[in-house]
């Protein structure tokens, strides 16, 4: 539940990046909820057709990591008011286990793609004065991440950059804020358990003060708050969603 009435996001448009799975597919209905047209962008194109017909949003498939796709499905879609920059990938193994190949693609598509949606959608954003930017990160990238560090790294990242456009554009009214989940469950995570074992699990759960695995839907809460227009004061924050975890 988001509290949020159905017209609340009345005439807004927002693009999702991997909107049709996890978080990304909570956030998406949570706006669609609200009254917002929600574009949902996946990879694949039945994961997207099949999640923006089950919310009323609009399909569309999209590598993010491909700058020119990007520019393209934003052109498309018309002016973005909101953009969640909702797309990671992770991965599991000593730094030392790690290749060059492997570390290019958890930066292309945790940190760069996060700076080629942003700045597809800048410029309409800047010209109407208006604009709500929402970039999932991880607490990984404040409290580093065992078995994780490049993932960390690129989530770090977003961080500096997310305050740095803050910065850029808070003289046209657009705001930028980051949102770090902790473990939530999502097909990430259940693929991680699955390799690890529960005691992966029971480890995740216990580094929360909560004690628990969250669920998608407390992640797309705070997210529907910073894109809403309660959150017109509000920019350039980090904002953990992770049932204590960074504190």
């Amino acid at each position: 539940m988001t509290g949020y009435a159905k017209d609340a996001f009345l005439g807004r448009r927002a693009l999702v990046t991997a909107g049709a799975s996890g978080i990304g597919a909570a956030i998406s209905k949570a706006l669609a909820d609200a009254g917002c047209e929600v574009i949902v962008s996946a990879r694949g194109a039945e994961d997207a057709e099949r999640w923006a017909k089950e919310i009323g949003g609009i399909a569309a498939t999209l590598d993010v990591t491909d700058d020119a796709a990007v520019r393209r499905v934003v052109c498309e879609a018309g002016p973005i008011d909101i953009l969640i920059n909702n797309a990671g990938i992770d991965q599991h193994a000593f730094f030392t286990k790690t290749t060059p190949d492997e570390w290019r693609m958890l930066v292309d598509v945790n940190l760069m793609a996060v700076l080629s949606c942003t700045q597809a959608v800048l410029p309409a954003m800047q010209e109407r004065c208006y604009g709500r930017i929402v970039n999932i990160a991880s607490e990984a990238a404040r409290q580093g991440s065992k078995g994780g560090a490049v993932y960390a790294a690129a989530k770090g990242g977003v961080i500096s950059f997310t305050k740095s456009i803050a910065r850029e554009n808070a003289r046209f009214g657009i705001t930028a804020n980051v949102v770090l989940p902790g473990p939530v469950r999502t097909p990430l995570l259940e693929k991680a358990v699955a390799k690890g074992g529960e005691k992966l699990r029971d480890a995740m759960a216990s580094a929360t003060l909560l004690g628990r695995i969250g669920e998608p839907e407390e992640v797309a809460a705070p997210v529907l708050m910073l894109a809403s227009e309660a959150a017109s004061f509000i920019t350039g924050e980090v904002l953990g969603v992770s049932g204590g975890m960074g504190c």
